[in-house]
């Protein structure tokens, strides 16, 4: 069981900038790690996948956000800028299971979740 913990949640202007942590309990190193984004009354929505150094990001917030990874903190992050009312909505960090394969914005393609931060973002 990897276990993820993410914090940095909060509220803040659009246009605004916000950082998220997820603190993972194995090695992020060569794992698929993942932000997904789940506004309520929707599907969860993949936000961004890294791995090896490869990141995919949802059209939504391409240009806008960021992922990467500290393997010496075994800690993934989101960078977000230029924030929009309709970025607000809980974050959840994913990670893949112990098997290499595709790293995708799928939700079926990570195995461990995070618990989420919520993410508010005023007008």
């Amino acid at each position: 069981q990897v276990q993820l913990v993410e914090s940095g949640g909060g509220s803040v202007q659009a246009g605004g900038s916000l950082t998220l942590s997820c603190k993972a309990s194995q090695t992020t190193r060569g794992r698929c790690m993942a932000w997904f984004r789940q506004t309520a009354g929707q599907e969860r929505e993949g936000v961004a996948t890294l791995r090896n150094g490869a990141m995919i990001y949802a059209d939504s917030v391409k240009g806008r956000f960021t992922i990467s990874v500290d393997n010496a903190k075994n800690t993934l992050y989101l960078q977000m800028n230029s924030l929009k009312p309709e970025d607000s909505t809980t974050y959840y960090c994913a990670a893949q299971g112990p098997v290499d394969g595709s790293c995708p914005l799928l939700e079926s393609a990570l195995r461990y979740w995070g618990k989420g931060t919520l993410v508010t973002i005023s007008p």
